[in-house]
């Protein structure tokens, strides 16, 4: 049954489905609906944005529906805007307490309508179950407030422009918005009005501090080139990946770690490079068995049109970025039930709000983020003043 919830928060308990808006006893058999609420966790329920690959519902929308559509949106944007006026934050109160209910079962029934034309027309992707995973626990990133405190910060703000940002940061960005289908390859992105944690200064950083005890960051030692040895089927060197390369593929010991970075980076992502030339790092296999008429094909169901010149980049950053979602989703279930969650996730690395009673399931965090590869393990007071720990 299709059916549209009335807000997408938790606590806020109200859907449409066959004409009405109900507020308890719902039906038993909803299965389809345009995107997903925290109120409605039925893991059968399946999601047309989804399907749609994050297409906006008028973009899903059929030419016959386009001007209904149009209207009651123009309407919703109305009451939104007055709210905003009215200086009334949604993220406080359910949509259904504000908005009329007679105009909710209107704009409800055109979802519906929109929703099932998206399940008529959109093959369910073949990741559909790894996008569902990484969609519910971005949305419930999205509800969580940051701890933003720039008490011990002061040195920051000697320099104006720092200032004026800090103050504009907690001001107006409390939560972190993501993007799940801001990129091709699949690389997060956020939305204008999300907290910019993606591209926020280093040093700025420092204002961002854990509601438990410690901020706890994981993410991968040379996160890209692992998944490239991965994808080739070698074994994982067991210390730093660039030491390594320096000692055996490189075989330059004057070589700073820097250096041998930027030199092996500067070969991997240009076709016409030769200056490596080793079976460890076989870049035409890994192109032979991933790049296929014109697409690359992913270990987590991937399928992106791309010239050949780029088709390693995209396979790489693609499948880097799903295997860190993928370990975010998994981390998310170790942590269901405890004190510590999931905070925020940057590129390959994933920060755990910890709290010190949850010390019992750490080295298991860990294990479950490595899975093979070689993990850096770090936890600070704050989201910049990070120290490596050892296990």
């Amino acid at each position: 049954m299709i059916f549209q919830a009335l807000d997408d928060k938790s606590e806020c308990i109200g859907i449409y489905t066959d004409g009405k808006l109900s507020f308890d006893d719902f039906p038993t058999d909803l299965t389809k609906t345009w995107r997903y609420s925290a109120s409605i966790a039925d893991p059968d329920v399946e999601y047309a944005w989804i399907r749609a690959g994050g297409r906006t519902i008028t973009d899903c929308c059929p030419e016959d529906l386009c001007n209904e559509l149009q209207a009651v949106q123009r309407k919703m944007r109305a009451y939104i805007k007055s709210f905003k006026i009215a200086k009334v934050n949604m993220m406080d109160h359910c949509a259904f307490d504000l908005i009329p209910h007679d105009f909710l079962v209107r704009f409800c029934e055109i979802k519906n309508k929109v929703t099932e034309h998206v399940f008529e027309i959109y093959e369910r992707p073949d990741n559909y179950e790894h996008l569902d995973g990484v969609y519910k626990l971005l949305h419930k990133i999205r509800y969580q407030k940051l701890n933003l405190n720039s008490e011990d910060c002061k040195h920051l703000f000697y320099s104006s422009m720092n200032r004026q940002k800090i103050q504009e940061l907690m001001k107006n960005y409390k939560t972190i918005d993501y993007n799940m289908f801001g990129t091709i390859t699949g690389r997060l992105t956020t939305h204008p009005e999300s907290f910019p944690m993606l591209t926020l200064k280093k040093e700025l950083r420092r204002v961002i501090k854990p509601h438990n005890d410690l901020m706890m960051s994981l993410d991968y030692n040379g996160a890209e080139i692992r998944t490239l040895l991965d994808l080739s089927g070698q074994e994982q060197p067991e210390y730093d990946i660039h030491e390594w390369n320096i000692q055996n593929i490189i075989n330059d010991l004057e070589m700073t770690r820097e250096e041998a970075k930027l030199y092996f980076f500067a070969w991997l992502y240009n076709p016409e490079s030769n200056d490596i030339e080793s079976d460890y790092y076989d870049r035409k296999k890994v192109l032979d068995k991933y790049y296929i008429d014109g697409h690359i094909h992913t270990p987590y169901g991937r399928k992106i049109k791309v010239e050949q010149r780029k088709a390693l980049n995209y396979l790489i950053q693609s499948t880097t970025a799903d295997r860190v979602l993928s370990k975010a989703v998994l981390i998310d279930q170790m942590l269901e039930g405890k004190k510590s969650f999931i905070s925020h996730i940057v590129h390959d690395e994933i920060v755990i709000d910890y709290a010190d009673e949850d010390r019992g399931i750490v080295v298991g965090i860990r294990e479950a983020f490595e899975d093979g590869y070689l993990s850096n393990f770090r936890a600070g007071k704050d989201y910049y003043n990070l120290n490596e720990i050892k296990l």
